[in-house]
């Protein structure tokens, strides 16, 4: 690297001369590439964005002017550049720098992001408040893909652009395609003539010369410049999605074009008014395996970097993925069944719904990047009598909570809403891990809530939820490898809201729903080497609850510990605190194991359920401690001769009185 290993700011970029841009892109690439090829992250969206992210360095203020990223996957040469290519290494591990772009990291990060099509809106937010608080000089620059602006949030940030006063870029990056013929010729002409800074002179003072002679309005001004936008796109034999927006377009434009990127910048950094400057760009540019295959090479993991061969690993002899286990059975399913069909927004490959778009084209939908639209698009379709598998990933479900409420549940609608990156995700962090379904899904009524213990019971609650029930039913379960190699058992119908016992024991009942349960029933062996006696349940439904079994549990054991991989504020613990207490059972002691009321890091899956205390030793830990208070050896001073014994309190276990 020539230049990459002085800049540690966007200052030491501004000490170099243009010309010398080139070099730092070419450095960026070379160090992004090394990086990732040891260090599994998002690959080629960051190496499309190399050219935006220097000239926006170059020519920005950065941090006093605002760049908001939208998503974060192409953000990683913003990083690099913003004094963190030395902790590079670290990113997406324990400890070390966020996948995606958050202020608590570096004052370079202006918001916390990680979930789609967010950017305009807050980049607006910025805009407004920098106009409020007569911070003129401040400049605020949305970035936003392609794949984000299908996102109904973008398009209410736009809609809201054009009606406030503000100065906001919008940057589209769209990467879908290559630099095609539109990108040169007439249109290039068009775009340096409406990005220099003489024509748009000339046209304020025109503009301004109309409206002091009172021959144009402010009204009469956005008339104007939708019509301009639609003689652009007419001129060069392309529409453009932002032609009915009171905002000013240019483009498209070569996003590789350093030069002319940062002319253009240059021109339109200081024009009044909303403003969009669509790019194009090539996802992976640099690396051709990348630019070949844009969706293999979105996050490949790790990679030969000189041959581009990725090392995958061997799972021949492993227990399958949770998500190719739904993949495959959906087929299975949909072959028996033609009213039967999948859903997914923009998560075909990530949930495994390609099976199905392979073998049923027409009964399989990609909807984009639209988590509102695919519920309520699956309740049109169930409401007609087709029977939709809504697959969305349960930290991205969150963005839907109103169509399953008013969309499905209130209908009572037969939409199968499968909740896949359930729990704990791993190196994507708080902003995807799926810890809150539990919790807010259960308040809603007329909703049939259920985790599976394993790959065989995900089929028997697939199946339970076409032939066993008849309105909206939720089946959540975790990212990656299951827990059996023989997984394609005879799918059976469940009885709905009915747990099972799954071990005997005489000290204290565990109960637990979905695939932790696993770490559950191991710990729960190595405790009784240590002479504690557990019984063990699997709830399998959070709603209905199976009341019937925690009434038996309740009248035997005076001990309860509740298990789940998701918030205990609202899950599973909660459901059961609940019913001890509608039901009057004041002595039994509850110990809930989930997560406390904060958010989770980063890290691999195995670092964050021991810091979190839901691996195997940690259940375990907890299980010793649970016995030994009831053993009265709690680790609380006794009480003094003559006072009254002080309220115990330990971790989160409580009393209900």
């Amino acid at each position: 690297m020539k230049y990459l290993q002085d800049i540690n700011s966007p200052d030491d970029l501004k000490k170099l001369s243009v010309e010398q841009l080139d070099t730092v892109c070419a450095d960026l690439r070379e160090f992004i590439i090394e990086q990732l090829s040891l260090n599994p992250g998002h690959f080629g969206s960051s190496l499309g964005t190399v050219e935006l992210t220097v000239a926006l360095h170059y020519l920005y203020n950065t941090p006093y002017d605002r760049l908001v990223w939208d998503v974060g996957h192409q953000a990683y040469g913003h990083k690099i550049l913003t004094g963190r290519r030395d902790r590079f290494h670290t990113n997406r591990k324990l400890g070390g720098l966020s996948g995606f772009t958050t202020p608590e990291e570096s004052e370079y990060d202006t918001f916390a992001v990680g979930h789609a099509s967010t950017s305009i809106s807050a980049a607006l937010g910025m805009a407004v408040a920098a106009t409020l608080s007569k911070e003129h000089d401040r400049h605020v620059v949305a970035i936003i893909g392609d794949g984000s602006m299908t996102g109904g949030l973008a398009f209410e940030g736009l809609n809201n652009a054009c009606s406030q006063p503000n100065n906001l870029l919008i940057i589209l990056n769209d990467n879908n395609m290559s630099i095609d013929n539109n990108v040169g010729g007439l249109q290039d002409y068009l775009v340096k003539l409406t990005t220099s800074s003489k024509y748009n002179k000339v046209r304020n003072n025109v503009y301004q010369g109309f409206k002091k002679s009172r021959l144009i309005s402010e009204k009469d001004k956005n008339r104007v410049l939708r019509f301009n936008n639609s003689v652009k796109s007419l001129i060069t034999k392309q529409q453009n999605l932002f032609e009915g927006f009171n905002i000013r377009y240019f483009g498209p434009v070569d996003g590789h074009d350093l030069h002319s990127l940062i002319r253009i910048l240059s021109n339109i950094k200081d024009m009044k008014g909303p403003k969009i400057l669509h790019i194009k760009t090539v996802k992976g540019k640099g690396y051709k395996p990348a630019e070949i295959s844009a969706t293999e090479w979105h996050a490949p993991g790790l990679f030969n970097k000189d041959t581009g061969q990725r090392i995958l690993k061997n799972d021949k002899d492993q227990p399958q993925l949770y998500q190719n286990v739904f993949g495959h059975t959906l087929v299975e399913m949909a072959r028996e069944n033609d009213k039967i069909v999948g859903v997914t927004p923009a998560m075909p490959t990530g949930c495994s719904m390609t099976y199905m778009m392979q073998e049923f084209p027409d009964r399989a939908f990609d909807v984009g990047i639209a988590e509102a639209h695919a519920v309520t698009f699956s309740a049109g379709m169930a409401k007609e009598g087709l029977i939709p598998f809504c697959n969305i990933y349960s930290s991205f479900m969150q963005r839907a909570y109103d169509q399953v409420i008013h969309d499905v549940a209130l209908q009572k609608l037969k939409v199968i809403m499968c909740l896949d990156r359930a729990g704990l995700v791993g190196a994507d962090g708080p902003t995807h891990h799926g810890v809150f379904d539990l919790a807010y899904m259960r308040p809603i009524p007329n909703l049939v809530i259920s985790a599976p213990y394993n790959e065989h019971e995900l089929r028997n609650l697939m199946h339970t939820a076409v032939y066993g029930n008849d309105g909206p039913f939720v089946i959540r379960y975790p990212r990656g490898q299951g827990e059996i190699k023989e997984w394609q058992n005879e799918p059976q119908i469940l009885p709905i809201g009915k747990g099972r016992k799954l071990s005997k024991g005489k000290d204290i009942a565990l109960l637990s729903i979905g695939t932790i349960g696993n770490n559950a029933a191991k710990a729960i062996v190595e405790a009784a080497k240590k002479g504690i006696s557990v019984a063990h349940y699997d709830m399998v439904f959070l709603k209905p609850i199976d009341e019937e079994l925690l009434m038996k549990v309740a009248k035997k054991f005076k001990t309860i510990i509740t298990l789940e991989n998701g918030v205990i504020n609202g899950g599973l613990g909660s459901a059961v605190l609940e019913f001890l207490a509608d039901n009057g059972f004041s002595d039994i002691r509850v110990h809930r194991i989930g997560f406390a009321d904060e958010f989770v890091t980063h890290g691999s899956i195995n670092e964050l359920q021991q810091i979190t205390r839901i691996d195997v030793n940690g259940i375990l830990e907890q299980i010793e401690e649970v016995y030994n208070e009831m053993q009265g050896y709690a680790k609380t001073p006794p009480p003094l001769p003559g006072n009254p014994k002080p309220i115990e309190i330990i971790h989160d276990r409580l009393i209900v009185k």
